[in-house]
């Protein structure tokens, strides 16, 4: 999986819909549907039509949780390492 980052934040990468490659934060997606495009609707209601499908986007955002999750355990743990 190609993760790309932001300021240290990391995003997943899509492919609109004209092609063109994007990153976005898994955080702002409120809702993904197949109509049969798939358009991804944002927090802020902007929306994003890309060539990814919906199960694709599902498992992006999975990988991207775990990912953040172990990130995330990985800290406290060397933190508790520390003292």
């Amino acid at each position: 999986m190609h993760w790309s980052t932001d300021n240290g934040r990391f995003m997943i990468q899509l492919t609109k819909i004209n092609g063109h490659q994007i990153t976005l934060n898994p955080d702002l997606i409120e809702f993904v549907e197949e109509t049969p495009d798939t358009v991804i609707t944002l927090t802020n209601n902007d929306k994003i039509i890309v060539k990814d499908r919906m199960a694709e986007i599902i498992d992006k955002v999975v990988r991207y949780r775990r990912m953040v999750a172990g990130l995330v355990e990985a800290e406290y743990e060397r933190q508790l390492a520390k003292g």
